[in-house]
């Protein structure tokens, strides 16, 4: 399609299931790699970054199917290490299976990865991690030669950096000995990785917090996992609901996760309620301007931010918005 046509003027209404968490399902994959049997993954996103995962998985030489909602996989015939270019480039996400096939095979050969640009995401965070734990690193023609045993010891991260959290917890689970990683993540996806990692026979505590501790495990076994809602799609109905003056309860949703962009729109002037698992959002009057800058969690998050900002060129006033992670997020503003 080149192009989408959109009649506007409508109140958003009726109600509407958040899907799974992409940002949790990417990682959660990767870490399948880790047992050598049949991990089976509910309330999975169908989106391209999850088909390209599967490929992966079975460039790799494990079996991934797709049920609806559910994947399968089965890590019992992992065959190689090495991700070629063209799985790699796919998606920034693609670097998360370093850490997995690392601590699973102790060697992993891959490129750079791909993915959207929003400003510069060195993976030398991820690198310096992975070298702490006792891998051997070389960079050849732009791909990575990663090897070694793995052994438990402390890192601090220079950044809490979700995605080089993730990959010293995938690399740490089976690494020998006590892991302590400190200035982490504390997303609602590092929790829910970390849940899987343990659901499997890991040892891994303190996820949501600033310091992680990962005892090293000899063997893990497959299990039956769910994903948690996805917490930008909820905010994106939500946001779309106070845009409009509509009237949407958005199901399947966690709503401690979605504290921080609750606390915005009830300053903006929406109103919102809150269930066990699901918020209803709604607004009446103005939309009254506000400040936000993006932080980590639990601070506002950065793929919030283009969405508010466009309801806020409906304030009666002037706001303020501030870019805390990503340089290039407002590419879209000139648009």
């Amino acid at each position: 399609m080149s192009a989408f046509f959109v009649e506007g003027g409508h109140r958003l209404e009726g109600e509407i299931r958040v899907h799974g968490a992409k940002n949790s399902v990417l990682p959660i994959l990767a870490a399948a790699i880790l047992v050598p049997g049949v991990s089976v993954i509910q309330n999975c996103p169908d989106l391209s970054d999850v088909a390209a995962s599967l490929e992966i998985l079975r460039h790799l030489g494990c079996r991934a199917e797709r049920a609806g909602d559910t994947i399968t996989v089965d890590a019992g015939t992992l065959a190689r290490s090495d991700v070629p270019d063209d799985l790699m480039r796919e998606m920034r996400s693609s670097v998360i299976f370093l850490g997995a096939v690392l601590g699973r095979t102790g060697e992993a050969t891959m490129s750079y990865p791909g993915g959207c640009e929003l400003g510069p995401r060195p993976i030398d965070l991820h690198l310096a991690a992975l070298r702490s734990l006792g891998a051997g690193i070389e960079e050849e023609t732009g791909r990575l030669r990663c090897s070694g045993a793995l052994t438990g010891c402390d890192i601090t991260l220079a950044l809490p950096s979700v995605g080089a959290t993730e990959n010293a917890m995938l690399a740490a689970v089976m690494a020998d000995g006590l892991t302590v990683l400190e200035n982490v993540a504390k997303e609602p996806h590092i929790v829910d990785v970390a849940n899987f990692l343990n659901t499997m026979g890991a040892d891994v505590r303190g996820a949501g917090t600033d310091v992680i501790k990962v005892h090293g495990v000899r063997r893990m076994h497959g299990c039956t996992y769910t994903i948690i809602p996805d917490q930008i799609e909820a905010g994106s109905y939500m946001v779309g609901a106070a845009i409009t003056g509509g009237n949407v309860l958005i199901k399947n949703v966690i709503p401690k996760h979605l504290e921080p962009i609750t606390s915005k729109l009830e300053k903006a002037g929406a109103h919102v309620e809150e269930y066990d698992d699901s918020v209803r959002v709604s607004r009446t009057g103005d939309i009254e301007p506000l400040n936000i800058k993006t932080m980590p969690h639990p601070g506002f998050p950065t793929d919030m931010q283009p969405l508010m900002s466009v309801l806020l060129t409906l304030a009666k006033g002037t706001s303020i918005i501030t870019e805390g992670i990503w340089e290039n997020r407002f590419r879209y503003v000139d648009e």
